[in-house]
């Protein structure tokens, strides 16, 4: 069965381009976001780890680390990051795992027969410091992501974490949130929401971001 949201994040080990890496121990304290291309020396995959080099400070904003994965080995991802670096003008500071043992790929069902027996498809799964899967993304291999999405999804995670709301869809870091349903007691509304907060029904009720 395919890994589902609450899900523990399976642990493992293995060969990267910055040593073995031990991932519940490699994550520590930190949310991790572990995504997966689906081979080297490709120009989709090649502009999304280029991307991802850019983005990185941003994810560091979040607490967040990344690591990629593809079913090529080390040797070949250190020769592809030279052209990743070449043409996407960015880093690449963060780990990429060699699964050609598929491994990893099977533990986290990166692989989907139906579409491509060999390689991964382009799964993102979104981990949070309990080792919790909290979110997955699915794409096809000729789709890039969309990593400016991924961080979104990682703000919503976050502020819904610490906070009596759910984020509307479109919604961006600033924006007005609502408030659970399933909280009515006035006392708690007016503690947890100084800002105040509009009625729109009773189980949609708009209010300004709370930690903002």
């Amino acid at each position: 069965m395919a890994l589902q949201i609450g899900d523990i994040a399976p642990d493992f080990e293995q060969a990267s381009t910055h040593g073995n890496i031990r991932f519940h121990e490699w994550a520590g304290t930190s949310w991790v976001v572990l995504f997966s291309h689906p081979k080297d020396f490709t120009p989709v995959c090649t502009t999304e780890l280029g991307t991802v080099a850019k983005l990185l400070p941003e994810f560091a904003k979040r607490t967040v680390k990344v690591v990629a994965l593809s079913v090529d080995d080390v040797e070949s991802h250190k020769k592809w990051i030279g052209d990743i670096e070449e043409t996407q003008s960015a880093k690449i500071e963060y780990p990429i795992l060699a699964d050609g043992n598929r491994k990893v790929s099977e533990l986290y069902g990166m692989i989907h027969p139906k579409a491509n027996d060999s390689f991964t498809v382009r799964s993102v799964f979104v981990i949070d410091p309990n080792r919790k899967v909290r979110a997955t993304i699915t794409y096809p291999a000729s789709a890039g992501r969309d990593f400016g999405e991924i961080l979104r999804l990682i703000d919503s995670l976050q502020l819904t974490d610490k906070h009596s709301v759910a984020t509307p869809a479109n919604w961006r870091n600033g924006d007005d949130v609502v408030i659970i349903p399933s909280l009515q007691d006035p006392a708690v509304l007016a503690e947890k929401f100084p800002k105040g907060f509009k009625v729109i029904r009773p189980w949609l009720r708009i209010t300004p971001q709370p930690n903002r």
